[in-house]
């Protein structure tokens, strides 16, 4: 994304310099578009942030299910310690280390499998999101449509992003229109 976000800032440089230079400004169609917004509010956005809820949350259980019978085996462990025999403590200190590497490695892989879930379902909307700017740009002849996490400052009536949404969800199939959050 930041890459994205880097590329853009520079085809605006560059599109800025060429176009101050062969027209007036007043020609120039200037846009804005909030993409985080566009792509969380779209109807194909919220199914990812829901899948992405639904897919956490599975993770989730199993994390902690697994996490309450390594306190039980700690308690256990506590409660038994001074009655079993130095080999049966020590065989139970193994397999308690144990299933602490093993919880703590299924947390690092929920952790990875989300985050690679999360790329998987956000970049396929951004990328779609960004091809539904280029084309509106295009059709309404904007010079340029800059990303509103680019700018300091912006008229409200440059920001495109409720149109944006709109046309993405066209795209989709959806029917559903942007919430406006002016």
């Amino acid at each position: 994304m930041k890459r994205i976000l880097l590329v853009m800032i520079v085809v605006f440089a560059v599109l800025a310099g060429g176009a101050l230079s062969s027209v007036n400004a007043a020609d120039l169609k200037i846009g804005f578009c909030d993409i985080d917004r566009a792509a969380n509010d779209s109807e194909e956005g919220k199914k990812a942030i829901a899948g992405l809820r639904d897919y956490m949350s599975t993770k989730q259980a199993a994390v902690q299910e697994k996490g309450k019978a390594l306190d039980k085996m700690k308690s256990d462990l506590d409660k038994q310690g001074s009655v079993i025999s130095p080999d049966a403590r020590k065989s139970r200190m193994e397999e308690l280390e144990r299933t602490e590497r093993e919880f703590q490695r299924m947390v690092s892989d929920a952790n990875m499998e989300f985050e690679k879930k999360r790329r998987e379902l956000t970049e396929s909307v951004y990328k779609e999101i960004l091809e539904v700017i280029d084309k509106y740009g295009q059709q309404e002849k904007y010079s340029v449509v800059l990303p509103i996490q680019s700018m300091v400052y912006g008229d409200k009536s440059l920001d495109i992003t409720d149109i944006i949404i709109k046309k993405y969800n066209e795209k989709k199939g959806a029917t559903a229109t942007p919430a406006n959050k002016k």
